[in-house]
């Protein structure tokens, strides 16, 4: 794969996974050009996992196997595999996804002291943030000279009314940054974008509910295009429940399974990442598609949709009174996305709120799923993380550019 234009690498990492995408962009870096490549690593570590590339039209351009291998074993195999494409001296720029970012409000550079920064918090994101910075350490020593751009996951919620994010326990806890932070931001702030590129004009004068429902879970409330509550808190955990995630759970829950089950904080935070859930649950999957499979004579599974659609349900009805009325719902993520049923199940009995399906255009996965009656819009909008990190990329350089430009005049 040859490009004659600069291009941008971009890097979305999490605890056992790794997503890179490649894109072309202009010599100004004005905006996001095409896809050039894309890959994923999933399940590093774990039998069974697998490198795989594809060309934009879905079509495999390289795969491996990686089973068993720890995660800095994988980054340097996808390094060395990216090193040797002839694409490979057109990039300028690496954007990275950062789960957790305190109270960054925009992507920033890559500097000692932003990476000193974010090894300070991963307690914060212990999950995510260590794999986090293994990428970003990894290209910086083998690519010094590659700039390098970290966009922030709690970005888009960093201007949240105070009200939202406080958490009610002894109030100098604050100080150590102890609140709500929310996340699944770059997803939101693509939606968003999106959104204003449909011509809806609830993306900037409206209050509209994005409802991000994957294997990690939540929900964001926007009014006039800003964040005002979200359903994640102080860690991707809490909120909905997910695939193997809890979400919210009664504080009791901790020092009853220490004193009963004498688990420690490890075990705990091992279970509620990724024993509960819809795993844990139904016992059997994370995967909705698998429990919709077996649900009519599985109880267990059919308890675990009914939750999950429950609770989406409720913090739809929650937020739409945060927000004072509803103009448009918005799904994303794999649930969101593909599941007609699901999406179908937690708009029922929501039409008190203006929200009604037409079943024809949900069944079809149309972009606009709504009927003509209701008051509101409710759409289907695929995520792309990736695309959004590209563009913020884009920005950061723009601006420096613009900068350094204003400086030497």
């Amino acid at each position: 794969m040859k490009s004659v234009m600069p291009t941008l690498l971009v890097m979305n990492g999490g605890s056992s996974s790794i997503r890179f995408a490649l894109y072309e962009t202009d010599n100004a870096y004005h905006h996001t050009g095409c896809l050039l490549m894309s890959g994923k690593v999933e399940c590093a570590g774990l039998k069974g996992a697998s490198f795989i590339v594809s060309n934009p039209d879905g079509s495999v351009l390289y795969k491996r196997d990686v089973d068993s291998l720890a995660f800095e074993v994988v980054v340097d195999i996808l390094l060395d595999w990216l090193v040797v494409q002839p694409v490979f001296e057109t990039i300028q720029a690496v954007g990275h996804r950062v789960v957790h970012g305190m109270t960054h409000a925009a992507p920033q550079r890559v500097t000692p002291e932003l990476l000193n920064e974010l090894y300070k918090i991963i307690p914060f994101d212990p999950v995510h943030l260590p794999c986090e910075i293994e990428l970003i350490t990894a290209i910086q020593e083998r690519h010094p000279a590659l700039s390098q751009v970290v966009c922030f996951d709690t970005a888009f919620h960093s201007g949240m009314p105070r009200v939202a994010t406080i958490i009610p326990i002894p109030r100098h806890y604050e100080t150590k940054g102890v609140r709500r932070y929310g996340f699944h931001g770059l997803s939101y702030s693509y939606l968003m974008e999106e959104l204003e590129h449909l011509g809806d004009p609830t993306a900037k004068t409206g209050s509209v509910i994005l409802a991000h429902l994957g294997n990690g879970a939540s929900m964001v409330a926007v009014r006039n295009g800003k964040s005002i509550d979200t359903t994640m808190g102080f860690t991707p955990v809490s909120g909905l429940v997910m695939g193997t995630r809890s979400g919210d759970l009664d504080p009791g829950l901790m020092s009853f399974m220490a004193r009963s089950e004498r688990m420690t904080v490890l075990q705990f935070e091992q279970m509620i990442n990724y024993q509960s859930g819809l795993l844990g649950i139904s016992e059997t999957s994370s995967d909705l598609r698998d429990l919709l499979a077996v649900e009519s004579h599985d109880e267990r599974a059919a308890e675990a949709i009914a939750l999950f659609c429950y609770q989406a349900k409720k913090t739809i009805g929650s937020f739409a009174a945060v927000l004072g009325g509803l103009d448009t719902l918005v799904f994303t993520g794999g649930i969101g996305e593909n599941s007609t049923l699901i999406r179908e199940r937690i708009c029922e009995g929501l039409d008190f709120l203006g929200i009604e399906i037409n079943k024809a255009r949900n069944e079809k996965n149309m972009a606009l799923i709504s009927s003509n009656a209701s008051r509101v819009s409710v759409r289907v909008i695929p995520a792309d993380e990736e695309r959004m990190i590209a563009r913020s990329v884009c920005h950061v350089i723009s601006e420096d550019t613009i900068s350094k430009k204003v400086s030497h005049a």
